[in-house]
């Protein structure tokens, strides 16, 4: 059973079929056409999506420039509004300064310290004065 057996030849030769040839370049040229088209087909799609950026984006300038405009105005009033607020704060913190009570006093309501003396120029001999002069 375990004996070798020699190998028997089939009976009938295998018939070998005949191979007709394909149309290869048929299919080679139907395939680049495909492949044309469908890259003609994406360009063409890329070029509307293009053409549809562009249009979107030269409606969207004016209103960005017209915004930008009206942000630098409001940059320069804010500028503007800041000095004034520091003057103001500066005004603020000068009226509620214990220290300057005195000084605020005589500024507001035109009364001087009894310490203080008033100098005042009488208006004749000014005028006199700048007559001669001339």
């Amino acid at each position: 059973m375990n004996a070798f057996q020699p190998s028997q030849p089939p009976l009938q030769p295998i018939e070998k079929r005949r191979v007709t040839p394909r149309p290869k370049r048929r299919l080679r040229q139907r395939s680049y056409q495909i492949l044309a088209l469908e890259t003609t087909a994406k360009i063409g799609v890329n070029l509307v999506i293009s053409a549809a950026a562009i249009s979107a984006l030269i409606q969207l300038l004016p209103y960005h420039w017209s915004q930008q405009e009206k942000l630098r105005a409001i940059r320069v009033d804010v500028k503007q509004l800041e000095g004034r607020v520091y003057d103001l704060q500066a005004e603020f913190s000068r009226n509620f300064d214990p220290r300057q009570t005195k000084r605020i006093m005589q500024e507001e309501g035109y009364r001087f310290d009894p310490s203080q003396r008033q100098v005042v120029f009488p208006k004749n001999n000014t005028e006199a004065e700048q007559s001669e002069s001339d």
